[in-house]
């Protein structure tokens, strides 16, 4: 007779959400005998390499979430979700960074934040986000949320925020909103709120237009606009005006050039020292008007304009 073989039991079935990164070379931890790299390292790296150019498009204030993922030091806003706060948790508040830089944190008292200026893991910030409000919402109180890869098939922002809410930015001075007890915060949260509280820029959102955000720096103070127009368009708007001459924002500023963030074009201008957020605030209403006629022109440009134009390109970088 044949011997029987010894029965194994069978190991737990990992989930994809479960299944840790390793070496591309290294067996997948799923168990399947194979290479990480042609296994879930495949879906990984597509994840990785899909970009999404406009991930908050379709979120209210979308000019908003970028400046405040790009050029915002402090900042808050208060989040309403779809489908309305879940039992023990107060309130839902975004914030540009949190101490140790966590994705999110759930406060002793449920309420909870979710950190805009962090790495991840997808080439979708918006589906990372989302992923890690849902693991916030579920966190014991008193715990960060650490990063991770998002499920491919996960909800985004847009699914889970309520569209209709508006979305109003609270600039701060420094990041003592992380801390509402500073006497009994921990000393590493200390630390970091005082070389948080160093490096921050004096920032302020004007009042008057959207998105633009006034800031202090040694040599000169600038003025960073990000706007919602298509790219094309509104490079041939800012070149009219700049070659017509008025594209400043007063005097001694001068339209420097813009970058390219999360899919949307953001003009900058130089400021003289002196000028603060209250002072550009009349002057940025009127190139608003300015532009708007800019923007409905249709005819080519001029060679003067052509020139105005290759110019600002010229100065144009990419941040994401």
């Amino acid at each position: 007779m044949a011997k029987k073989r010894p029965q194994t039991k069978a190991k737990p079935q990992l989930t994809d959400e479960e299944i840790p990164v390793v070496g591309a070379r290294e067996p997948c931890p799923c168990g399947s005998g194979r290479r990480y790299k042609a296994c879930h390292g495949r879906a990984a790296a597509h994840a990785v390499t899909e970009l999404v150019h406009r991930p908050f498009e379709g979120l209210t204030g979308e000019c908003d979430w970028v400046a405040l993922r790009e050029l915002v030091p402090a900042a808050t806003v208060g989040l309403t979700l779809k489908e309305g706060l879940p039992e023990g948790v107060p309130s839902v508040t975004l914030a540009t960074v949190l101490p140790m830089a966590w994705p999110a944190l759930r406060r002793d008292d449920g309420s909870v934040l979710l950190g805009l200026q962090n790495d991840t893991s997808s080439g979708d910030l918006s589906r990372d986000l989302a992923d890690t409000l849902q693991r916030a919402l579920e966190a014991e109180p008193g715990t960060p949320v650490q990063g991770r890869r998002a499920p491919a098939g996960g909800p985004r922002l847009q699914e889970l925020l309520d569209l209709d809410t508006p979305f109003e930015p609270v600039v701060h001075s420094g990041f003592e909103f992380w801390v509402p007890d500073a006497e009994n915060a921990t000393p590493e949260v200390t630390a970091s709120l005082e070389r948080a509280n160093a490096a921050a820029i004096p920032t302020a959102r004007l009042t008057g237009v959207d998105a633009a955000y006034w800031c202090e720096t040694p040599e000169k103070n600038h003025l960073r606009w990000v706007m919602p127009h298509p790219e094309e368009q509104l490079l041939d708007a800012l070149a009219r005006l700049h070659a017509a001459g008025r594209s400043s924002l007063g005097e001694g500023t001068r339209l420097v050039g813009s970058f390219r963030a999360h899919g949307l074009t953001v003009p900058v201008w130089d400021l003289p020292s002196g000028v603060t957020a209250d002072d550009v605030e009349k002057p940025a209403a009127e190139f608003a008007e300015r532009l708007a006629a800019a923007l409905a022109v249709t005819e080519p440009l001029t060679a003067e304009e052509r020139r105005a134009r290759g110019g600002l390109t010229n100065r144009q970088v990419t941040l994401s």
